[in-house]
């Protein structure tokens, strides 16, 4: 037991007046006469004996009665098993209420949400009028950086709805330490109710503040099961106007039971492309794969859907992609054009061919290419090796093929710029090329099955490469010398292809070889980088738009498909990309369209975060564990049940007041005293 004012326990002195009261009994003695003195003595001892008892009786009810009353006033209490002492002073709280979709189960015929907001109205009712609130949610807005008084809160509560975004517990403490760590002669406390979703409730992180106070209250969730698409992607990068196309969609199944016969529809600009159906075990996930023919070009919205219940929000998972009509080629020739390069780039209608000799190269035109191709440049000019670095930097792809008698060190300046291999000598060795990369995209559709003994390219005379230790290069052609002849770099955010030849019949059989056709028609497709299929709502993405260049006065805005949602975007301008920021602007899943003044220039698919989807919550002794492990000492978990949180929040501030109790003591004992004196007539 504590008290709150141990000062007034000084008052237990008083005790002492009724006590000399009675060892000096004050009372004025009546003389009475007896005519018969015989039944004097047993009078007397019979009165004696009755008096003495009373008068030790009211003895007691007057110490007792003042004992509680100066109880009552140092006002007693037992303290809950986390604080030491009664919290005093001014409070600032923070209450996190989880809003994410799991909140939306049902727990003893309620929303978690609505019995989340329920137990935040009884918390901040725990707490007089003059403290200071923050309520903050998973949409982080700014309104909810702030302090609020009582009143304030629990209208800002009452707006709080469902939301797609999803927090981790770190970020969402830093939010609450940034806040009320600011006050510093205050108790400061944070309260997280939340239905601990293990998919986001990670305690691992948290950095613990010492000076706060924080009280974890789980709302516990029925059981539900969930059925839901996680994600989707195409098999090849490249996308060609009528040409079959496979699309991979991954499923994962959130519950205790099997389904069959599951339907999964795919629909593309709003018309249906294909059907199929699944069976998936319990726990399990699988990855179905449907095929369509792409019949349009330009931007393609579509989305994959499944039906299920009562979880309905991951049913649908939307993406967009770009059907190019052409594909940009540009060579820059040191001699004259190369009649094996266009003939490939030109009989094909997918490619857009444009030939510049090296001594009139418009540089500005660099952004409008997909590909570059160096075709037998004796030297690379400073000049020339910047634009080639920021136009690969910024996703554009190069392929060199030297020239029979290049400048070494006017390649080694460019292939160090680059972070390239170096052309180190020439050797005039005759082999052949021996080895070919099956495995790299190149080729990924060019073999049904490889022949054993496979006719490749062979080589009279070829480069040797030094490759430098920062360089990520894979071989795609190696000759049986084990050096390579044709090689794949990553540069920036852009691909480097580069030959140990020229494309010069003297030095090898490479340009009227049957590989050779293939190579470079799929160097040239792979050039094309679409934009990402989707993105997530909640998280920070940077969507990059390559060639694209905003005017000073021109205007972005987003729109959804059914043109009911629309706003206006921040972007940037950075060389030849544009990178535009929604900074959270989105909240509903689908698929958007970017315009520039009435031009729409690109299809954006938002899709909500599958971690909500996972079904699988913390038990009380799992938290408990976990704030063990994480040696999180001051975060208590609440069990409150069905009894008032305001309450328990009020024990634990204050802990368990006993002022009444003692007052109704003191009460009783001197009814008990006032009961002596009237009542009892025997020994007056």
């Amino acid at each position: 037991m504590q008290f709150v004012n141990p000062y007034f326990l000084w008052g237990l002195i008083i005790i002492g007046i009724p006590i000399i009261i009675h060892l000096f009994n004050f009372r004025r003695f009546k003389k009475v006469y007896f005519s018969n003195v015989s039944f004097l003595e047993e009078l007397k001892v019979q009165t004696q004996k009755y008096s003495r008892l009373k008068h030790f009786l009211i003895l007691a009810m007057r110490i007792l009665a003042i004992i509680c009353l100066v109880m009552a006033f140092a006002q007693p209490y037992f303290p809950f098993a986390v604080n030491k002492k009664a919290i005093k002073g001014k409070n600032v709280v923070s209450i996190y209420v989880d809003n994410s979709f799991s909140m939306e189960a049902i727990a003893d015929e309620a929303k978690l949400l609505d019995v989340a907001k329920i137990k935040a109205r009884e918390i901040v009712s725990a707490y007089p009028n003059s403290d200071l609130f923050q309520l903050l949610t998973n949409d982080f807005e700014g309104r909810h950086q702030h302090l609020f008084s009582k009143e304030e809160f629990l209208q800002l509560l009452n707006e709080v709805e469902v939301s797609p975004s999803v927090r981790k517990f770190p970020e969402i403490y830093k939010r609450q330490q940034d806040v009320i760590g600011l006050f510093q002669q205050t108790n400061k406390a944070s309260y997280i109710i939340s239905d601990f979703q293990k998919s986001i409730s990670q305690f691992e992180g948290i950095i613990k503040d010492t000076n706060i106070s924080t009280y974890l209250i789980p709302v516990i969730p029925q059981k539900s099961n969930n059925l839901f698409i996680d994600s989707c992607w195409f098999d090849s990068p490249v996308l060609q106007l009528n040409k079959n196309v496979k699309i991979n969609v991954k499923i994962k199944n959130a519950s205790d039971i099997a389904y069959e016969k599951i339907p999964l529809k795919l629909m593309i600009n709003g018309n249906q492309k294909a059907v199929a159906s699944f069976d998936i075990k319990e726990k399990d996930e699988l990855s179905l794969s449907i095929s369509y023919r792409i019949t349009e070009s330009g931007i393609q919205n579509g989305y994959v859907e499944l039906t299920d219940y009562p979880i309905v929000y991951d049913d649908k998972f939307y993406f967009s992609y770009t059907v190019a009509k052409k594909i940009a080629v540009l060579l820059i020739n040191g001699g004259e054009e190369n009649q094996y390069l266009n003939k490939i780039y030109q009989l094909d209608s997918v490619f857009s061919l444009s030939n510049v000799s090296e001594r009139n190269i418009d540089y500005s035109v660099f952004r409008n290419n997909d590909l570059i191709v160096l075709n037998s440049l004796k030297s690379i000019s400073t000049g020339l090796s910047q634009e080639l670095k920021r136009f690969v930097d910024n996703g554009g792809s190069l392929l060199i093929f030297p020239s029979t008698n290049i400048d070494f060190e006017s390649y080694r300046q460019f292939s160090t710029a680059l972070n390239i291999s170096i052309y180190q000598a020439k050797d005039s060795t005759d082999t052949k090329v021996d080895q070919l990369n099956i495995y790299h995209p190149l080729f990924a559709d060019v073999f049904e099955k490889l022949p054993e003994n496979i006719d490749l390219p062979k080589v009279f005379s070829f480069y040797t490469f030094t490759n430098l230790q920062l360089s990520r290069k894979e071989f795609i052609l190696k000759m049986l010398n084990n050096r390579e002849f044709l090689g794949a770099s990553i540069s920036g955010k852009g691909m480097i292809y580069q030959s140990a030849v020229p494309l010069d019949v003297s030095w090898s059989n490479f340009p009227r070889h049957a590989i050779f056709v293939p190579t470079m028609f799929n160097i040239a497709l792979q050039s094309k980088h679409g934009s990402k299929l989707f993105y997530i709502i909640g998280k920070e993405e940077t969507v990059s738009l390559k060639n694209i260049l905003m005017q000073g006065e021109d205007v972005l805005k987003l729109r959804s498909e059914n043109a009911d949602f629309e706003i206006i975007p921040e972007h940037k301008n950075r060389e030849s990309q544009l990178d535009v920021m929604f900074h959270n602007q989105v909240k509903q899943a689908g698929n958007y369209r970017l315009y520039s003044v009435k031009e729409a220039i690109s299809g954006i698919s938002f899709n909500y975060d599958r971690n909500e989807s996972r079904l699988d919550f913390y038990t009380i002794k799992e938290i408990e564990q976990e704030l063990k492990d994480q040696g999180l000492n001051n975060f208590t978990l609440i069990e409150s049940g069905k009894k008032n949180l305001g309450l328990l929040i009020k024990e634990i501030n204050q802990g368990i007041k006993l002022w009444k109790f003692f007052v109704i003591l003191a009460l009783i004992f001197l009814l008990g005293e006032v009961l002596l004196i009237r009542l009892w007539k025997k020994g007056l």
